[in-house]
């Protein structure tokens, strides 16, 4: 089943989602690295996508995001696209260098049987050529499921500067 997110298209294997409880413990652990190896093939595409648009196309990024979905940018709480949009557009031109990228399925237990991903980054940005800051994302994925394809939107992104301080 493809990956969309925007207009790019990824390769993600639904058989495996929803995770299954399996009996033998061997199987279990290869599906489940199945499992985990594809989430994080897809979260790698996603950061690239996310991040390029970030950069070069951030009136398209609303696309990425649920209707209602959140995004928490150094303590300040943006709710729902329009609102989105209105904060990508206050913010500089940026320049985004991710150093870390780590992700993992998250248990249909814990999102109500929603097929979810956890993408966490770290990296680097500058804005308007500024001063560059480090900084840690943290997004949730999930997929939305019509009769043609699967669509993985942002439920919720959590950006915070990791800027050291004198001590």
């Amino acid at each position: 089943m493809p990956f969309v997110l925007g207009e790019v298209t990824m390769v993600f294997n639904h058989d495996i989602f929803p995770l299954l409880h399996f009996q033998n413990p061997s199987f279990f652990i290869e599906e489940f690295k199945t499992y985990v190896d594809q989430a994080c093939r897809a979260a790698e595409e996603f950061v690239n996508i996310y991040y390029e648009t970030m950069d070069k196309r951030r009136r398209a990024l609303t696309r990425l995001y649920l209707d209602k979905a959140t995004l928490i940018w150094n303590g300040n709480v943006v709710t729902g696209l329009e609102a989105l949009a209105n904060f990508f557009d206050m913010l500089p031109s940026s320049e985004f260098q991710v150093n870390m990228l780590d992700c993992q399925p998250v248990h249909e237990q814990a999102t109500q049987a929603q097929t979810t991903v956890l993408v966490v980054t770290s990296g680097t940005v500058k804005f308007d050529g500024n001063k560059q800051h480090y900084f840690n994302q943290n997004f949730l994925l999930t997929a939305q499921t019509t009769a043609n394809n699967t669509v993985w939107k942002i439920a919720s992104d959590c950006f915070r500067f990791q800027d050291w301080a004198a001590i």
